[in-house]
């Protein structure tokens, strides 16, 4: 069924309100290449949970909202199992869903916002753990011909928050559904993040279970992120930056103090909220849009600000912290206008 002027208030974390010219909802592939006939939806906006997603007002594009359910196990052996679920499966269910059955790889992912179509397409992570690190496969259709294709771990061509679908192939296919390897036994364990590891120990737990772990998570984040339900955000709103070795030294030469970790090929990673804090703008607001106290990296909607306004605040941002360390914030979020 297409809809027209739709609110999508409701669909998004940050609580912005805009309006779809045109609606539409797909629960099943068939649904979606339906939708995709019309050709009034080449050029659809695909939405999921509306997690990292701001919308600008009133978005040229129409919009295609997946809502493909379902969890199942498609292959089961001694150690392993493999689990498919819905592009339109809420994420943190899921992970869920996977500890209940007693199955590890999943734990360190617990509480990201947003749906499963969405986490091949950024190779989710949390404290060590990536998503490509239990991906199996993923099924999506073309936009242009809505034919079927599987995509394995190679050729989804995997990095820190990016894959094929940020690139090559970014409006050119829709993920439907996702496929994990899991542990049923013989957990391979994260616990390197020394906060999941002060917790822990905290509670006088030495070998952790993949619950434990999880429980360990959920609470890190809950004391660090704002409930997008009380306080409009998306999250992180920024990616890590990743500089070369060159860059890094001239940085820590003008900051000996700079946090940082180290990457293949002498890359290091910089921690964004750090670059952020640095430039004085941690938990700073303008009107109805700021950075949250507790975190820098997230941007939140205090009230009533708009897609506009927001986008706005990221771009100043952005300019502070370019200014002060020459470095170029990337946005996570997706910027719908």
């Amino acid at each position: 069924m297409i809809e027209q002027g739709v609110s999508l208030k409701t669909y998004n974390s940050f609580g912005v309100a805009a309006e779809a010219t045109l609606f539409a909802v797909a629960k099943t592939i068939k649904d979606l290449q339906s939708i995709l006939k019309d050709k009034r939806f080449t050029s659809a906006w695909i939405l999921g949970g509306g997690s990292n997603t701001l919308f600008c007002d009133t978005p040229k594009a129409p919009i295609i909202h997946l809502a493909i359910s379902g969890i199942e196990i498609t292959e089961e052996q001694r150690d392993d199992v493999i689990i498919k679920a819905g592009a339109g499966v809420n994420w943190h269910k899921l992970v869920l869903w996977s500890l209940e059955k007693g199955f590890g790889g999943l734990e360190n992912l617990a509480l990201i916002p947003g749906n499963v179509g969405a986490a091949p397409i950024q190779n989710i992570g949390a404290y060590g753990v990536e998503l490509q690190d239990v991906f199996e496969s993923c099924t999506l259709v073309n936009r242009n011909d809505r034919s079927i294709e599987t995509y394995d771990r190679v050729a989804c061509q995997f990095g820190y928050r990016d894959s094929i679908f940020k690139r090559e192939l970014k409006h050119k296919a829709v993920i439907t559904d996702v496929s994990l390897r899991l542990k049923k036994e013989n957990y391979q364990l994260n616990t390197s993040y020394g906060v999941i590891a002060q917790l822990l120990a905290s509670k006088g737990i030495s070998t952790p279970s993949p619950k434990e772990i999880a429980n360990a998570v959920i609470s890190i984040r809950s004391t660090k992120l704002p409930d997008p339900k009380q306080l409009g955000n998306a999250g992180s709103f920024f990616k890590n930056p990743i500089v070369d070795h060159d860059q890094f030294m001239q940085l820590k030469s003008s900051f000996p103090d700079i946090p940082h970790y180290a990457q293949p090929n002498q890359n290091y990673k910089i921690p964004a909220a750090w670059l952020i804090e640095q430039v004085g703008l941690k938990g700073t607001r303008e009107g109805d849009v700021g950075t949250h106290k507790h975190h820098a990296l997230v941007l939140v909607n205090y009230g009533n600000a708009s897609g506009h306004e927001i986008k706005t605040f990221s771009q100043k941002v952005q300019q502070t912290v370019e200014e002060r360390f020459a470095i170029r914030l990337q946005p996570e979020v997706n910027f719908c206008c």
